[in-house]
């Protein structure tokens, strides 16, 4: 069963892809013009896969640099819109990934239980999801200030990730089974994260996946449910930005394909770095990318 959930899912995703084609209104002159785009899906998906971040963490900066610079006029709700549809192939498949390698895996080699990895995906959701979809519906404020302290709160994250890393964490052993605190702050960061998701396209998983990895739990618990709790976030809150029609289709069609492939190729680059590598790039890139962000908006 785990071995044919890729390729299901796959099918599933291109059914979706077939379907923006038949039925959203694309522009044929603007596909041609924007024809780079895949290769920011598949930098974008590798990143964010490989991280458990999710892609907004890419796609929100490229396209605000892109709009500042003239390239491509897209506003902040069609940016963030963008997003959430892009993220839908790559987080899609990168949950695809990361749940069939963990149910691929022998019991005995696992470094974490099947268990304790989909008890942390329902948690974080069933506290995210509803607040998530309230703010869509309900938010109207200007969330400037609310992205400039969420970026500056994952700075502080970001750079934890990477002290913990080489100092407290170094030598000792990845924990083996999720401790009760934890249970209680995932809680708190899923309602965070879902309140953060619906205004940027990115949050919660950035959370689950960066106090995972500095509470030291094993690459796929840390990584591969912050990926699935993306996946079916941006999934859930996509419903919103189609009915509201703040969607640039011309986007979505040419960095979704991109995306996939990232999602696909994302879990073997982590499993490749390694634990202490891994959390260095990704808490460096969380650094990065905030202070740019923050940089582009003060």
């Amino acid at each position: 069963m785990a071995g044919r959930i890729v390729p299901v899912g796959a099918a599933a995703l291109l059914l979706l892809y077939a379907a923006i084609w038949a039925f959203a209104p694309i522009r044929p002159a603007l596909v041609a013009e924007l024809w780079w785009l895949p290769a920011i899906g598949t930098l974008g998906a590798t990143i964010a896969n490989t991280s458990g971040t999710g892609g907004g963490v890419v796609f929100v900066p490229v396209f605000n640099a892109l709009r500042h610079a003239g390239i491509m006029e897209l506003d902040r709700v069609q940016v963030v819109a963008a997003s959430f549809l892009i993220q839908c192939f790559g987080m899609s498949m990168g949950a695809l990934r990361w749940s069939s390698g963990l149910h691929r895996t022998p019991v005995a080699e696992r470094e974490s239980s099947a268990g304790d990895f989909w008890r942390v995906v329902a948690l974080v959701l069933a506290c995210a999801l509803p607040v998530m979809l309230a703010t869509q519906r309900l938010a109207r404020f200007d969330p400037h200030d609310v992205l400039l302290g969420f970026k500056a709160f994952s700075i502080l994250l970001g750079l934890a990730v990477i002290i913990t890393t080489w100092t407290v964490n170094r030598t000792r052993a990845p924990r083996a089974v999720v401790a009760p605190l934890d249970w209680m702050v995932l809680a708190a960061l899923g309602l965070i994260g879902g309140f953060v998701t619906a205004l940027f396209s990115v949050g919660v998983g950035e959370l689950v996946a960066l106090y995972l990895f500095i509470r030291h739990y094993p690459v796929l618990l840390c990584t591969g449910t912050a990926v699935v709790i993306s996946a079916i976030s941006v999934l859930s809150g996509a419903l919103y930005h189609v009915q509201a029609g703040t969607i640039v289709w011309e986007v979505v069609v040419l960095a979704g394909p991109g995306a996939a492939l990232g999602g696909f190729i994302a879990r073997p680059v982590a499993l490749w770095l390694g634990p202490n590598r891994l959390k260095t790039a990704d808490g460096g890139w969380i650094v990065l990318s905030s202070l740019y962000l923050i940089i582009l908006n003060i």
